[in-house]
């Protein structure tokens, strides 16, 4: 049992820091530009640390980890998108874009930043009502992550933990803006790397070393419960069957899904606003490609690893010893199979990738309730500190809520989920208005738009993991999915991004025709 004097010694003292970073946050905060975008001039290395504490959450660690424990180690594969798109395409192909571009239009949000670029009021509201109807998901999905880690350490009620979390990490958001935000970040970020460094080490220690873990892994997979076997899985140390349902929901949703989702997130394209230079967002990327390296790396070599601990203690496998539920192998395994203090230190790391998660998501939410939406229904160009803040409070409630009605076994697909929706909907429309000379409105909106509802349509009718939970499809046709094998494991994204494209296509065609035949010449 975890000495919760301890805990709370260390507890203290974190939020005594934090809190003492979110008021220095909050006293350079002099009007909305410092609140939306941090005045535009962070310092490279918070911005490095801030985009990678950001992206990582307790999703990568506890949902994703848990997935690792289910599925192996194909799941690395992701790692590998987070560094090549997530950093490198995303700072030296989009960064450097968005914060020129987001500068000469004195944008202060996602939202602003495409209503602007394309000069219509549609892609800013639209974009904000897509943004605050989905990021609701995935911040809940970060908050149960971290309740379920405070819940299964310290017993405490699962209730009590959800409404803290978030409670805690709301305060410094709401009053300090975006500097608090980035200043929090890169403490936390440095927890959080100094937390999984020693869990990779405790873990190789806990399985016997290196080589042996991995080979003790792989001597484990005729163990794969059959189901899993019957969909592709045959070794944790392999992909599975290639073209195998399992094989289709690893890509397509797990790897693809957020790796590709990633250039799109309204939250992290904020950061590259508050840079100062092109060299800045340059020299940023030396600290968020290791970062990320080091936090999606380990969490996804310690899932599959869990198998083999809890194999050779309890003879049960990670996933059947947490009850099934894989979005609590990783905080029974940290319980179960590292020293006391370390379970405190995790904790701390923990409420670090969440808060650190929450903290620019939360932000994100009630600029984008605050500004982009309020200024249209109330017809003022110029952001509002207060109305923002107030903003912030209902989105982060509407959050809390949202948490205590979703299931088990959720915070990685909830992840994939937002990410995905991010893709299909933002991403076409985002490139194209980085890279055209000339972006004219009529293809972002149909991008948009049919990015948008063909996610949702095959989400509901044709995706069996959201399609099933959901019932829409089961109450108006009478089955859980209107497309069978291997359709209904095929990710949204999937469907939704090459759609989107191709909207975006015929829309550049047809504002292009309109484009020449307004220039040509009268004839008699």
């Amino acid at each position: 049992m975890v000495d919760t004097t301890v805990f709370a010694i260390c507890a203290i003292v974190y939020l005594g820091v934090t809190m003492y970073l979110g008021y220095l946050g909050y006293k350079q905060t002099k009007g909305a530009d410092d609140y939306m975008v941090a005045g535009r001039k962070v310092h490279p290395w918070i911005i490095g640390i801030s985009y990678g504490a950001t992206f990582i959450s307790t999703s990568a660690i506890v949902g994703f980890g848990g997935i690792g424990a289910m599925y192996g180690l194909g799941v690395i594969w992701l790692t590998v998108l987070n560094i090549g798109l997530g950093i490198l395409v995303a700072f030296i192909l989009y960064g450097k874009r968005t914060r020129r571009i987001g500068q000469q239009l004195k944008a202060v949000t996602f939202p602003d930043l495409l209503g602007k670029r394309f000069n219509s009021p549609f892609m800013q509201y639209a974009t904000g009502i897509l943004i605050l109807i989905a990021m609701p998901l995935y911040c809940a999905a970060i908050i149960i992550g971290g309740a379920w880690f405070i819940h299964t350490t310290f017993g405490l009620d699962y209730g009590l933990s959800l409404v803290g979390f978030a409670a805690i990490t709301a305060l410094y958001v709401v009053f300090g803006g975006l500097i608090a935000v980035l200043y929090t970040d890169a403490m936390q970020g440095l927890l959080m790397l100094v937390g999984m460094t020693v869990l990779l080490v405790l873990t190789f220690l806990a399985v016997g070393g290196v080589g042996e873990g991995f080979t003790a892994l792989s001597n484990l997979s005729p163990q794969i419960p059959d189901n899993l076997q019957a969909g592709g899985l045959y070794d944790w140390t392999a992909m599975p069957a290639a073209g195998s349902t399992i094989w289709l929901t690893l890509v397509t949703t797990m790897v693809m899904g957020v790796g590709i989702g990633v250039l799109a997130q309204p939250q992290l394209s904020v950061r590259f606003l508050t840079a100062k230079d092109d060299r800045s967002l340059n020299r940023a990327i030396a600290v968020g490609g290791p970062f990320l390296l080091m936090m999606t790396g380990v969490a996804f070599t310690v899932g599959p690893l869990t198998n083999v601990w809890f194999w050779n203690e309890q003879g049960q496998l990670a996933v059947a010893a947490a009850g099934g539920n894989v979005d609590n192998v990783i905080p029974l395994f940290i319980n179960s199979a590292t020293p006391d203090l370390f379970v405190v230190m995790f904790l701390l790391v923990l409420l670090a990738a969440a808060m650190s998660t929450l903290s620019g998501i939360f932000h994100t939410m009630g600029t984008t309730a605050g500004y982009d939406l309020y200024r249209h229904i109330a017809k003022k160009d110029q952001p509002s500190k207060k109305v923002t803040q107030i903003a912030t409070c209902v989105m982060i409630v509407a959050s809390v809520a949202l948490a205590f009605v979703m299931p088990a076994n959720i915070i990685a697909r909830a992840t994939a989920m937002f990410m995905g929706l991010c893709a299909c909907a933002f991403l076409p429309a985002l490139t194209y208005a980085l890279y055209s000379k000339r972006p004219a409105a009529l293809p972002a909106k149909l991008s948009l738009s049919v990015g948008a509802i063909s996610w949702f349509l095959w989400t509901v009718f044709v995706h069996a993991a959201e399609a099933g939970p959901l019932g829409i499809c089961q109450a108006l046709f009478g089955q859980v999915t209107l497309l069978g094998a291997p359709f209904n494991v095929i990710d949204p994204l999937i469907i939704g991004l090459p759609l989107a494209i191709i909207a975006l296509v015929v829309g550049i065609a047809l504002s292009t025709e309109a484009r020449e035949r307004a220039t040509e010449p009268e004839t008699a």
